[in-house]
């Protein structure tokens, strides 16, 4: 059974499972009506595919190791709670 409609919060949750391919088609479609009627979605949605276009121009060499350990326990801490 297909659910009517995912909410914004999941939608945000989701976003990086869409974008990888990663959904199954029945719950792709769903992502896909939610996006086509929610202007805020949207808008997230197009901020993060940005994100990961530049953050894909950048090499492990370009970053500073204090900046990338900096940033691998920022990413521990949002993971973790």
């Amino acid at each position: 059974m297909v659910r009517e409609y995912f909410t914004c919060r999941e939608m945000v949750e989701l976003v990086t499972d869409y974008l990888e391919g990663a959904m199954p088609p029945p719950a792709r479609a769903e992502f896909e009506r939610h996006l086509s009627v929610c202007p805020g979605c949207i808008s997230y949605f197009e901020q993060i595919r940005e994100t990961i276009r530049a953050l894909g121009k950048i090499t492990d060499d370009a970053i500073p190791p204090a900046a990338r350990e900096e940033l691998l326990e920022l990413f521990r801490r949002l993971r973790d709670g």
